[in-house]
């Protein structure tokens, strides 16, 4: 078990960093910080998704299912997971799924969150020292992003990467696991900013939407191979523009 604390080199509080992203100690490690933020290992290719879901399981048993499904598809095609280390509900389903068919799977949770989210407990499983921590270790380490159904927490994550889609953050992928129209009411709302113009051409991002699991890596790689190769990365004076 890799376990960060305060006190950890690799940890990002260890250097004076308040919330996911500050000061670095100097330009050179800034620049290695954004470069590693917005890879995408090769132009089309995906290695790791990070997948966004519930720690319950919803009223629904089609949820459940999508993510055991979903699990079963990223182990045979060799995909990894990274996901939020809970060892209930949707996590807990769409984890167990891939490791039970051979799947490659880093947890990554909080020490606060251990006990009452029931972390799976495996040789992947990255304990960080607080939210902020983890989501920039799910981000750094993923390719692209999935959201399946979930509760408040999905919603913030997906929104968050959304946002730094707009704000030109990266270009990764980010998708929206429809099942059974979990998403629609989400996506009424982007359709109703974007009537009001608060979501302009200038701040417009591109989410994937897939009703069915069977389509969330075609749609991903697809996107993916679309990425011209200059717009995976950003420098630091890109950053310091925004």
């Amino acid at each position: 078990m890799w376990i960060l604390r305060r006190n950890h080199p690799a940890s990002p509080l260890s250097h004076g960093i308040s919330g996911i992203f500050g000061s670095l100690l100097d330009d050179t490690a800034d620049e290695l910080h954004i470069q590693t933020m917005n890879r995408i290992n090769k132009p089309g290719k995906i290695q790791k998704i990070c997948v966004y879901c519930g720690s319950g399981p919803g009223t629904d048993p089609a949820y459940v299912k999508a993510a055991r499904a979903f699990g079963e598809i990223l182990a045979k095609k060799g995909i990894g997971l990274i996901y939020g280390g809970g060892g209930d509900g949707i996590m807990g389903a769409l984890a167990r799924a891939t490791l039970d068919h051979g799947g490659e799977v880093t947890g990554i949770i909080p020490e606060f969150l251990m006990s009452r989210e029931h972390a799976l407990r495996h040789p992947n499983l990255i304990v960080t020292h607080d939210l902020h921590e983890r989501k920039r270790r799910m981000f750094e380490l993923a390719d692209a992003f999935v959201a399946l159904p979930g509760g408040v927490g999905t919603l913030e994550e997906l929104v968050e990467q959304l946002t730094w889609v707009q704000l030109g953050r990266h270009r990764k992928p980010v998708l929206i696991a429809n099942i059974k129209k979990f998403w629609e009411p989400l996506c009424a709302l982007f359709d109703h900013m974007r009537t009001l113009e608060f979501i302009r051409d200038n701040l417009s991002f591109s989410l994937l939407v897939a009703d069915q699991v069977e389509e969330i890596l075609p749609k991903l790689r697809k996107a993916a191979e679309a990425v011209p190769e200059a717009a995976e990365t950003i420098t630091a004076a890109d950053v310091e523009r925004l």
